[in-house]
């Protein structure tokens, strides 16, 4: 890739912002994965805007990343540019019963606020390490709860940076692990979510609860990328991975948790590579055993390796 340093620099983005030949591996939850071309901190909308809009029309593959909480970076890398949002979209404001939050902010950081704010319905999203825009992107959820029962307005841009519209919550199609922006591309910059008043206390009570629950259940000392493979229609991936005895097994450094069979972990020097065999393995057995496909939850990046 032709070097874009100083083309990024043109757009009024600061060299200390543009990283290149940078690991993934430090920017994932999973802590695997090789190196991007490049990797850009933009701060505010018309960087965004003015990046994606020259990243477009020169025809550079490029993606944006939040907190990189169910992203797997093989280790052949990212032949293009990582962006990573900060500044105004890690900007977070309570409002009556609603939070305005960036998408860079994490998710846990705003439910925190909404709690201290005596604003509840974000107790589920608590303990997930995710920014709020891969929160939209993925509907994500846990203990009985989703983005899509609080979203009411998400401010939006289009792929090319060119125009930016605001959607309602309705207007998302939000299923179980998925939203249209999978299938428009379009780019989250900001949320607003509506909240129900209730005693502060009493919040952050059910979430020290929930926390407990969390930590009791699962690996949260290992480095992951939370729920490795999605909820089949019939029963619960953990439940058929445990049933094809395949708790505990492993491939390099990465091993099926013997803590929750649902979550594959880096026990230790795992590379992406085998956080892939371990997966393949998983699916190939729990087909084999029960009949039903596995499909991963976390997002695989980078094109197969030779």
């Amino acid at each position: 890739m032709k070097n874009l340093r100083n083309s990024f620099m043109e757009l009024g983005i600061p060299e200390s912002r543009i990283l290149e030949n940078e690991s993934m591996a430090k920017h994932i939850s999973f802590r695997v994965g090789g190196c991007a071309d490049y990797y850009v901190n933009c701060i505010d909308r018309k960087e965004l805007s003015g990046l994606l809009s020259f990243l477009t029309e020169e025809g550079v593959p490029h993606m944006l990343i939040g907190n990189g909480s169910n992203l797997l970076f093989r280790d052949s890398g990212y032949r293009g540019v990582i962006i990573h949002l900060e500044g105004e979209f890690q900007d977070c404001e309570v409002q009556g019963d609603t939070v305005i939050a960036g998408s860079g902010k994490l998710l846990s950081s705003v439910s925190s606020l909404a709690a201290k704010s005596g604003l509840a319905g974000m107790e589920f999203a608590s303990g997930i390490p995710g920014s709020i825009g891969g929160a939209i992107y993925m509907n994500a959820g846990a203990y009985g709860g989703e983005m899509k029962d609080i979203v009411t307005r998400v401010w939006l841009m289009s792929p090319d940076g060119k125009e930016e519209t605001v959607r309602t919550g309705a207007e998302m199609e939000f299923a179980y692990r998925n939203s249209c922006l999978q299938r428009t591309g379009e780019i989250v910059t900001k949320v607003e979510l509506k909240l129900q008043p209730e005693d502060a206390e009493t919040i952050q009570a059910r979430i020290a609860e929930l926390t407990e629950k969390r930590v009791q259940k699962q690996p949260v000392n290992f480095p992951s990328a939370g729920s490795t493979f999605k909820r089949p229609a019939e029963g619960y991936a953990a439940v058929l991975i445990q049933e094809s005895g395949l708790k505990g097994v492993s491939v390099g450094g990465a091993e099926v948790s013997e803590k929750h069979s649902g979550f594959i972990i880096n026990k230790g020097g795992a590379t992406a590579t085998d956080v892939l065999q371990l997966m393949e393995l998983v699916e190939k057995k729990v087909y084999e055993d029960s009949g039903i496909q596995l499909e991963p939850e976390v997002r695989i990046i980078g094109e197969e390796d030779e």
